[in-house]
């Protein structure tokens, strides 16, 4: 893989603390005029081919996959561009602002194809492998709860009417899309497209900054808790009627799970290695591109749009805005 980064912040760092572990040919970073300094810091502490701050430049040189690691209103526009000019594409979480974006891309990518991916490194975990092989023993699904909770520094900031990205809506911000996808990704990856949705949000200044998303699967419930606003112990439970799962991390990053049965019999399943979560995702990432393999590609997008459009509904439910098409109708 020869890969172009976009961005220069945390996400991008924790990839490059795991570059010397992947088989990444080279790589280019897009900086701006004020992330320069950054970026070429980060190209002397890891070896990086180098770095531009004109998306074309980087899109004419010797790369074949783009990896948009940007504010989430930015990443349809930007894998856009990448995809018309012969790119694979891996886009950060949350993978576009709304479905409608999603399903333009998956066009463009069938078209020219090439192979695009979000980058939810929940699906590609070890212990989170496990855990849907292991969801069979717990017997007839009752009840799901996952719940990721982290107070946000920049809700402070917030509250002084200082808005930035996390809290924007004209930036696909909020709680949902920031935390709460990570939930709902998992949910999916494990049972499916639910029948129905209910979004129960706190709403601020036209963002949700938590939120509860409730998910009906007809024979059992789930529910997906996500704030920015307040904070509490991550714990996540998936119930059966002949056992239950335990999980006292967040999702997205999970190593570790307790399995009980209705007759007291638990056990800890581990997989702290120490290797970096991001790990995982970019090598099963590295090689779909290397093998072309859209079928895989496609499995991971058909989640991916699922959650989109449980996120879409969500949002329209508390009236959230998530498109410029929508803030103009708004106000119309």
């Amino acid at each position: 893989m020869k890969l172009g980064i976009l961005g220069t912040g945390m996400i991008v760092k924790d990839l490059l603390s795991t570059i010397d572990q992947l088989n990444i040919e080279k790589i280019y970073l897009l900086a701006t005029e004020a992330t320069k300094e950054e970026a070429e810091q980060l190209c002397k502490d890891y070896h990086l081919a180098g770095y531009v701050t004109d998306y074309d430049t980087l899109l004419d040189m010797d790369i074949d996959t783009i990896y948009v690691a940007l504010p989430n209103h930015l990443h349809y526009s930007f894998a856009k561009q990448a995809l018309m000019r012969d790119k694979h594409v891996i886009i950060e979480k949350p993978v576009t602002s709304n479905a409608r974006e999603l399903k333009s891309l998956l066009a463009i990518s069938r078209e020219r194809k090439k192979i695009m991916v979000e980058a939810m490194s929940i699906h590609y975990l070890p212990a989170f492998l496990s855990l849907k092989e292991k969801i069979a023993s717990l017997g007839q699904i009752k009840i799901v709860s996952f719940n990721y909770s982290q107070y946000s520094s920049r809700y402070d900031a917030f509250k002084q009417g200082h808005i930035l990205p996390a809290f924007d809506y004209r930036k696909s911000g909020g709680a949902l899309m920031d935390l709460n996808v990570y939930n709902l990704h998992a949910i999916v990856a494990l049972f499916g497209r639910p029948k129905a949705v209910q979004y129960l949000a706190n709403v601020e200044n036209k963002i949700d900054t938590s939120g509860i998303m409730v998910l009906d699967y007809g024979s059992f419930k789930a529910v997906a808790i996500g704030a920015k606003d307040c904070k509490a112990p991550v714990m996540s439970t998936i119930q059966g009627d002949k056992g239950n799962i335990v999980m006292k991390m967040p999702v997205n990053g999970l190593r570790a799970y307790q399995l009980s049965d209705n007759a007291g019999h638990e056990q800890t399943l581990s997989f702290d290695d120490q290797t970096h979560r991001l790990f995982y995702e970019f090598k099963a990432f590295i090689e779909i591109i290397e093998q072309l393999d859209f079928v895989k590609a496609e499995k991971m997008l058909e989640t991916s749009l699922i959650v989109s459009e449980v996120m879409e509904e969500g949002r329209k439910q508390q009236g959230i805005i998530f498109s410029a098409d929508e803030e103009k109708k708004q106000t119309a």
